[in-house]
Parts: C-alpha cells; sequence; structure tokens
C-alpha cells in the first residue's frame, strides 16, 4: 500500500456524508429544533445546516452536526444576552451545555452538536453578527461565504486528514481555522498527493503557523488567527514536529 493509499484509506473510515441519516434528523434535529424556536419565538428566521457538514468535511470523531440558528436583523436583544440566554434554555432543559467561542457545544441523544446563534445585519444578504466570548465582543460573518470557500478549495480530502490528525492528539484547533490553514498550506500544490499534502501542512504548521495571520474570508476585520492563544498554538507546533519525525503513518495520523 502505498502512502497515498494509507491516508486516503484512513480519511474515507472517518468521513461523514453530508446528508444526515433520518435517525439524527428525528432524534436530535427534530427536538433541538423545538426548543430553539421556543426560545426565540418570533425573533427566530431560520435553522440551518452549517459547519462541517454542509462543507464536506465532518468526521466521525469529532463535532457530529452543527445548527446555525440565524435571528431577525429586527431583533433588539442585544448579542452576549442572546448567547447567555440560550445556554440558560438549554440547561434548564437539562441539555448538558458548554459554551465556546462563538457556539454553544451540547451533547444530545448521544451526539454532539454545536449551535451557533447569531443575527442577520439586514433582510437580504446573508450577513450575521455573532459573539465572540473570548474577546467578549461581537463579528461579522457570513456562513455562506465560509462554505463555498471550503467546498471550492480542492482541499477537502487534506482537511479531514488534518482533522483526524486533531482528534487523534487531542488539539485545540477550531475547524474554521483549521480549515483555513490547510487551504492557504497548500495554496499552488497539486491535489493528487494526499500524503505529501499532509506533511506540506504539517511543515507549515512548524514553521509559518504561529505568526501567520488568516482572515475570515466573509470580513477581513475578523482574524481568524486570533480564536487562538500563543500557547495554544505552540501545542499544535509541538505535535507537527512530533508527528513529522513518526516513522510509519499509523503513528503520524492514526
Amino acid at each position: 500500500m502505498t502512502a497515498d493509499e494509507y491516508v486516503n484509506d484512513i480519511v474515507n473510515k472517518y468521513k461523514l456524508p453530508q446528508t444526515l441519516s433520518q435517525v439524527m434528523q428525528t432524534n436530535v434535529v427534530a427536538p433541538l429544533s423545538r426548543i430553539i424556536k421556543s426560545w426565540a419565538g418570533n425573533s427566530l428566521d431560520k435553522i440551518e445546516i452549517s459547519g462541517s457538514r454542509a462543507k464536506g468535511t465532518a468526521i466521525s470523531i469529532a463535532t457530529d452536526l452543527d445548527l446555525f440558528i440565524s435571528l431577525k436583523s429586527s431583533t433588539t436583544t442585544p448579542l452576549k444576552e442572546i448567547y447567555d440566554s440560550l445556554y440558560d434554555t438549554l440547561t434548564s432543559n437539562k441539555i448538558t451545555a458548554r459554551k465556546q467561542n462563538v457556539s454553544i457545544g451540547v451533547q444530545y441523544a448521544g451526539y454532539n452538536v454545536d449551535l451557533i446563534p447569531a443575527k442577520r445585519q439586514d433582510n437580504y444578504g446573508n450577513d450575521h453578527s455573532l459573539y465572540r466570548s473570548k474577546a467578549n465582543t461581537w463579528t461579522k460573518t457570513n456562513i455562506a461565504t465560509h462554505i463555498n470557500k471550503v467546498k471550492n478549495s480542492n482541499r477537502i480530502s487534506e482537511i479531514i486528514a488534518i482533522k483526524i490528525w486533531r482528534e487523534r492528539f487531542s488539539l485545540d484547533f477550531p475547524s474554521m481555522y483549521l480549515e483555513l490553514t490547510v487551504i492557504d498550506a497548500l495554496k499552488g500544490r497539486h491535489g493528487n498527493q494526499l500524503a505529501t499534502n499532509f506533511m506540506t501542512v504539517l511543515d507549515y504548521l512548524i514553521k509559518d503557523f504561529l505568526n501567520k495571520t488568516i482572515y475570515d474570508p466573509a470580513n477581513t476585520n475578523n482574524i481568524i488567527s486570533d480564536d487562538l492563544y500563543k500557547y495554544e498554538k505552540e501545542s499544535i507546533i509541538k505535535q507537527a514536529e512530533e508527528s513529522r519525525k513518526a516513522s510509519t503513518w499509523d503513528k503520524i495520523i492514526w
């Protein structure tokens, strides 16, 4: 088996389909949607699948689902209050929840789900404002732009491979930051050399990652690379160095 075949087998083993199973639709999406609709009331615009599932980069050993909660632009509640009140609603429904940077992670019916509450900036476009708890501020973003950036990157397999590597070594590396990092690392590289490209990403992490500024493709004022502190980036770099030195692929990725 070649290196490309090995990495490709690992990618296929853990890759999830974009289409949700009927079990997940019935047991997870439907009941959570009922809770969200009750919480949001007339302020709710829509609930949609976002994140890795929408981009085609979801894996079975990470968060199972992202639900983007779009509130109408007429909503007057401040973003921090929106974020906190959704968290309070979830916990009052006896749902295990944790506050993350822009999302609230919940465990429901055996699945891990990230809920992202946001407010539309107007009635026509897809720009939203959302709360960033790490910085205690808000930012503008556009999930359609994020989805298209990743889906059209021709780097889906490499992104999945790095996500699998992240999970194996329990690294704190937010998915959007990871995806944009892989795309940047492989700029100009061929797409049919999966193992080589994986190693190229590790080299990028070792040499360029710490000081590289990564911008939100939907809002250049939002610096995605600020989502991790220096010590968190250094943990990723250290693991990249150790993986780069490993002698066999089962020790490098899985």
